[in-house]
């Protein structure tokens, strides 16, 4: 009997083939092998005079999908069916979740098999869960096909609908999306109260003391004087940056605070209150998706896409559980294998006495176990022959499930007011220490930190024994300047929490969420910020006043509950989306509306909270942001330079803009050889170095950017010539007598010779830079091209036609080389994971 048993990615076929038996012919769909029309020309013929055609969704009849095998897919389809005359059964084993129930439901319908289907399901790719899992197969669950098809039917729907509008009335090439634009307007509305925000400073006083007679300090902080409470940054008014209740507290400023030292250097210090208490600290559950993306985020800097992604590939090789689920519970294999884990690592006095577990979650995730190790035997970290990102993540996962077992890490408090009397004042200042009694999980796993080891030095504070009562020396006091901060922006970590918390999307959806924002051009990635552009104020504004359900987070969590109740059987698909889109209150209904009363100047102009604009308006243009003033009958406009963020933005710094547009370009100075002035101007790109004006016949005068960290007013002729000279002539290369040349491009300052770039280093500048340093440069990269060979894996032969078959690395990733054809690897694809089958499989979809 022979069984064909399909999954949806190639890297699991290599891993399931170890564990079933040989009649078994495995096979991938890569995904799901229809959807909804991607674009006009994928719409049949037939359909095309529908007015709803492009929108793939039939709202005049009950809102059936019209679904298109799109043309990549068409191979696949091809292959299956051919495999599926020569089966006794099909095996349909695509992740257990809403998307890999749909994907299993969509084969079917284009499959049309007439032997048995059966639905396979497992939650880690080992020998013990596959055999379980061909030992219990079930029917598709329509439920779950029904949640995913509403879900992606809605999305849909919001995308389609709302996104010609963003065109029509600010730029072309805007979307708007169902979970996209909130996130989105999380990230303007703390933008905003980053750009209210107004800093206040304020002093208090750092001492460093000693016991009597002993050499080691400590220091102490003040917190009260006469009683009174100090000022601290959360006293302050973040909108006015005045103290809310002045009555309340004591405020220090650097003359008060350097009085007060003054005072204190003969005071008499003694110890007036020590308190000591003891706490226990249990471990935080196992990972789910979003904790995984928080934490690989803050402790090892990967994107949310990067962690899912690597997270696929454990999943798919068979080291960890499924890695989307909402459920922090471990079932009791996973519990014992913990339990085991921790004895052979740490010993029995770490073991939790009793069975630790988690509640199962929201339940919206249909996969019912946290994410861990696979089997039955956690493997160690080092043992797993993992490297590079793969094995960071699995330590990661390892050891947040197996601290969920260990015992609990308990610590010992010490708070310690210190009295110090002097000139009829009394200061109180306050220290603390903190003594690890016992690491417990600790051991194993600190949150946010990457080194257990040195995490546990970290969570320990010293303190010398005092006692009430006991008189302590003093060995210096310094005033200490503070100025309180604005709301921090979201880091993706934070972002993802931030959606969970309000019930927004799903966690297996906040990957692709922030990386659609990223590439639409909303939010800009500083570091590990995320900084919302000028574009996606202008948007989520108009959406506010018009669509405000589009971005209402309490509304869309309703639509995520409503998603699950699908899910659950418990509510009609169809019903949910005549609700959505139909009817006065329907969402078609709601932008047919506003697209006739929405003016486009209005919807470009951003209403910034920054008081005192004196009649400058900020507006998004074709072009970038820019602004426009009245001014004597006259509307001055200028571009603001594509470097700034709407938070740099500031009215003086606005109102210096308009100044200069008012002014014209003033002449630096005249160019030495054609007489022409010279002019240092602000355009899109930040300032800028001009030779001449615009003349009639639209010549382009020559011009140059500053340099990075170069001030406009710095600027004098002398330096204008030697930025117009980029790129300037070094010398000729002594080999192949070709010249050399220094300049600036879109990657920073370099070198080049015959086609060949070279980065400058931070030590090198570029208006200074020697031949001689240039040939070193060019030298080192062509060592280092000559050392990094592109090639990953040589697999052979070709089994038809016998061309050589390579996975190999270029300028654009990874990818297949097979004879003279090369197949780009698609992003979920490890280049380490490609076998000879996958090749075949990828060079056979190519065509």
């Amino acid at each position: 009997m022979k069984s064909l048993v399909i999954v949806e990615s190639p890297t699991k076929i290599k891993t399931l083939k170890k564990y079933l038996p040989e009649e078994y012919v495995i096979d991938s769909s890569m995904g799901h092998i229809r959807d909804l029309p991607a674009n006009a020309k994928e719409v049949p013929k037939k359909f095309k005079g529908e007015e709803w055609a492009n929108l793939g969704v039939n709202t005049d009849d009950d809102f059936d999908p019209l679904y298109v095998i799109p043309s990549s897919k068409k191979k696949v389809v091809k292959r299956l069916k051919k495999e599926l005359k020569d089966s006794d059964e099909l095996i349909l084993a695509t992740d257990e979740d809403r998307e890999g129930e749909a994907i299993s439901w969509h084969l079917t319908e284009i499959l049309k098999p007439d032997i048995p289907v059966k639905r396979m399901v497992f939650r880690e790719i080992t020998e013990e869960a596959i055999k379980e899992a061909l030992n219990h197969f079930r029917d598709i669950d329509m439920n779950l096909v029904n949640a995913q098809e509403a879900r992606r039917i809605i999305d849909r729907l919001a995308g389609y609908t709302i996104s010609p509008l963003l065109w029509k009335k600010i730029a072309p090439g805007l979307s708007a999306g169902r979970v996209q634009s909130v996130a989105v307007r999380f990230m303007v509305e703390r933008e905003r109260e980053r750009m209210k925000f107004r800093s206040a400073r304020y002093w208090d006083l750092k001492a460093q003391l000693r016991k009597q007679d002993a050499g080691n300090t400590f220091e102490a902080d003040l917190t009260h004087l006469d009683g009174k409470r100090l000022a601290s940054g959360k006293d302050f008014d973040e909108h006015t940056g005045k103290l809310k209740k002045p009555e309340k507290v004591v405020l220090l400023d650097d003359k008060t605070a350097g009085e007060l030292r003054d005072d204190l250097e003969s005071a008499d210090w003694e110890v007036s209150e020590v308190k000591k208490n003891r706490k226990k600290r249990n471990p935080s559950p196992a990972f789910i998706t979003s904790t995984l993306q928080q934490e690989a985020n803050r402790k090892l800097n990967f994107s949310a896409k990067r962690t899912m992604g690597v997270a696929q590939k454990l999943y798919e090789n068979g080291y960890i559980t499924y890695m989307r689920t909402d459920s922090a519970r471990l079932s009791s294999q996973a519990i014992g294998a913990a339990r085991n884990a921790v004895k052979d690592e740490y010993g029995e006095d770490y073991l939790y006495k009793k069975v630790r577990n988690y509640s199962g979650g929201s339940g919206s995730q249909e996969a019912h176990e946290a994410i861990r190790p696979a089997g039955s035997y956690f493997r160690k970290p080092e043992e797993a022959g993992l490297s590079g990102d793969q094995f960071k993540l699995y330590d990661l996962i390892w050891k947040r499930t197996i601290a969920t077992q260990m015992a609990r890490a308990e610590l010992e408090f010490t708070n310690v007011t210190i009295e110090a009397k002097a000139n009829n004042k009394v200061a109180e200042f306050k220290t603390s220490g903190k003594k690890i009694i016992f690491p417990g999980f600790f051991r194993a796993y600190v949150e946010g930190s990457d080194d257990p080891d040195a995490a546990l030095e970290n969570q320990e504070k010293f303190l010398p024994k005092l006692e009430e009562g006991e008189t302590v020396e003093e060995d210096g006091i310094e005033p200490i300047s503070h100025e309180t901060k604005p709301p921090a922006r979201y880091t993706e970590a934070t972002l993802v929490k931030e959606l969970e918390k309000r019930g927004v999307g799903r966690p297996s959806t906040y990957a692709s969420i922030i990386s659609t924002v990223q590439n639409r051009g909303y939010v800009e990635a500083d570091g590990k910020t995320l900084v919302p552009t000028f574009t996606a104020f202008a948007v989520t504004e108009l959406l506010e006043k018009n669509l405000h359900d589009v971005v209402d987070s309490d509304f869309t969590s309703g639509m995520e509950a409503k998603l699950d109740e699908i899910a659950q059987g418990e509510l009609d698909t169809k019903q949910y989306l005549r609700e959505y889109y139909k009817g006065d209150d329907g969402l078609k209904a709601k932008v047919e509306e506003q697209e006739d009363q929405i003016d486009p100047q209005d919807a470009r102009h951003l209403e910034l909270p920054l008081p005192g604009l004196n009649g400058i308006q900020v507006f998004v243009g074709r072009y970038g942001p820019y602004i426009k003033k009245e001014q004597d009958g006259e509307e001055l406009t200028t571009s603001i330079p594509e470097s700034w963020k709407p938070s740099d933005i500031t009215v003086e710094k606005l109102e210096e803009l308009i100044k200069a547009e008012e002014e014209g370009p003033k002449s630096i100075g005249n160019h030495p050889d054609t007489g022409e002035p010279i002019f240092v101007l602000n355009g899109r790109y930040g300032p800028y170095v001009q030779v001449g004006e615009v003349t009639d016949d639209n010549k382009k005068p020559e011009r140059a950017s500053l340099l990075k960290d170069m001030k406009p007013e710095d600027v004098d002729v002398n330096l204008a010539l030697r930025l117009l000279e980029l790129p300037r002539p070094l010398g000729d290369h002594p080999d192949t007598g070709k010249i050399i040349r220094a300049g600036v491009g879109r990657y920073g300052p370099f070198v080049v010779h015959d086609g060949t770039f070279a980065s400058l280093r931070k030590k090198d500048y570029v208006l200074d830079i020697t031949l001689e340093r240039a040939l070193e440069l060019l030298e080192q990269k062509k060592n280092k091209k000559s050392r990094k060979s592109n090639v990953i894996h040589d697999l052979g032969e070709h089994p038809e036609d016998g061309k050589k078959v390579r996975v190999m690395t270029g300028r654009y990733g990874p990818y297949i080389k097979h004879g003279k054809n090369n197949i780009s690897l698609p992003d979920d694809f490890d280049p380490e994971d490609v076998d000879m089958d996958i090749a075949v499989q990828l060079i056979t979809e190519k065509g």
